[in-house]
């Protein structure tokens, strides 16, 4: 007969104000410290989050992955997101009004979609990389910032020039440099999601990025080719509710803010700590650089799946108990949250060998790695609530990997590898992936390349489908 605890596992003592602190700055130094000491379940107590139970064991993360929806929470676990993207955010929401908004916005992100994508984001990665100075120090993560606001932009809105674009451009910069600040954010975790916005100059600046898009949305309403049009938001606008309701403003607004937000400033970690990653190991850079200009697509995902591994950009995820639950072996109380560890699965070595090193070719079959595991390779959740713009993401980490070896040589500008900096609830590069740019001696000419063909990433084995409908217990 099964042994089931019952309780929250053990953590550290330290008086929550304490451990809140020691999280926001050093998450993953917390977790590989409290995994060493308490095992693969312990207990950690974080201001403005309650009590968080960080599970990095599989089976315990196929449990929250596929467990009923209706008891595990994503959206109520999110909550310290509400100021920014609002209430209607698809990552905001839970049960039958999730399924919903997920219903609605799902076919922007299907394959034969993105491939239409596909030119714009290598046109605007070849402009911006023909822009870098060479033979001096230059921090990328601002400029992969830059490239994948722009895209996103482009992608989301159909349009980039413009006032109105600009006046968008810079403000949403404005808003993220806010949330993402060290010091300012640790001021948004003291005063939590509710009372943030209360204070004027928080409410100020959500303002102004809110002018532009509420207008934005107000003229497309009109437009004579709405729909010829292929951007997202667009396609968002002639999508009904089952009852045929179109999605009102607010919602298209929380939306919309929600894949602005979303998809940039983690594509552009992403991107950041992959060229970071490269640079420290010049032979791998070498083979990737090798492998594109041949047309070889297979080291570059590889080449991405290991640096989401290693590197993952969020190194948690959440969901609240609405009723007791017994995971991983132990009956866990109401209101706590089950936090799967995406930073200490990605590196068990029972799962990944020598989990510290960086080695795309464990995810080559024909070399003895394997394909992405559902429950062990997880930077973009899983279940239900597996990050919609999963695919777009990984895509455009193709195309504009693809574009900076074909273009550049890059060189690490220091001799020691760079270390986790979190900003916010990201990890990034403590010197933003500072390096030395070259030219290639091939390098690639052409500014305004030709549509390429999308490779929508293969889902992790056993990955479950998206719902067609309300389930009684869907994944999650």
């Amino acid at each position: 007969m099964r042994t089931v605890s019952t309780g929250l596992p053990p953590g550290p003592r330290l008086p929550r104000a304490v451990q809140s602190v020691i999280w926001y700055r050093r998450a993953q130094w917390l977790m590989d410290q409290c995994q060493a000491r308490f095992g693969d379940m312990f207990t950690l107590r974080i201001a403005g989050e309650g009590t968080w139970v960080i599970t990095s064991d599989p089976d315990t993360i196929k449990q929250v992955f596929t467990g009923d929806p209706r008891l595990l929470h994503a959206g109520e676990a999110n909550r310290i997101l509400l100021p920014v993207l609002g209430p209607d955010s698809v990552l905001l929401l839970d049960d039958a009004p999730h399924l919903c908004q997920r219903k609605l916005m799902l076919p922007a992100f299907h394959g034969e979609r993105m491939q239409r994508y596909g030119a714009l984001m290598a046109d605007v990665a070849a402009r911006e990389i023909e822009r870098w100075p060479l033979g001096e120090p230059y921090p990328l993560r601002p400029r992969m910032q830059a490239m994948t606001l722009e895209i996103v932009l482009r992608a989301v809105f159909g349009v980039s020039e413009g006032p109105r674009m600009e006046e968008m451009r810079r403000e949403l910069r404005g808003l993220l440099d806010t949330v993402t600040d060290p010091f300012k954010g640790i001021a948004m975790l003291v005063l939590g999601a509710d009372r943030i916005t209360r204070v004027p100059a928080f409410r100020r600046e959500l303002e102004r990025v809110n002018a532009p898009i509420y207008a934005e949305i107000a003229d497309r309403r009109h437009v004579a080719d709405l729909t010829d049009r292929d951007d997202i938001m667009s396609l968002l606008l002639q999508a009904t509710h089952e009852d045929g309701s179109p999605m009102s403003d607010s919602e298209l607004r929380d939306e919309l803010l929600t894949l602005l937000v979303a998809g940039h400033e983690t594509t552009a970690n992403a991107l950041s700590w992959a060229v970071e990653r490269l640079c420290r190991h010049p032979e791998r850079m070498q083979r990737l650089t090798e492998e594109v200009r041949a047309g070889e697509e297979t080291y570059l995902q590889a080449t991405i799946q290991e640096t989401l591994r290693l590197r993952p950009v969020i190194s948690i995820v959440l969901r609240k108990l609405q009723e007791p639950m017994e995971l991983g072996g132990r009956l866990l109380p109401a209101g706590v949250s089950i936090v799967p560890s995406i930073h200490l699965v990605h590196r068990c070595a029972d799962i990944y060998p020598e989990p510290n090193e960086f080695r795309p070719e464990r995810f080559i079959e024909a070399e003895g790695g394997r394909a992405p595991g559902t429950y062990t390779w997880i930077p973009f959740g899983g279940g239900i609530r597996r990050c919609l713009g999963a695919a777009f993401a990984q895509f455009e980490m193709e195309v504009v990997l693809r574009e900076l070896v074909q273009r550049r040589t890059l060189a690490p500008s220091r001799t020691e590898s760079e270390r986790n900096y979190r900003r916010a609830i990201t990890e990034t590069p403590r010197h933003d992936a500072e390096v030395i740019i070259g030219r290639s001696p091939t390098r690639c000419p052409a500014l305004a390349p030709e549509p390429i063909p999308v490779r929508t990433p293969a889902p992790a084995a056993d990955v479950e489908p998206e719902p067609k409908s309300e389930p009684e217990a869907a994944p999650v």
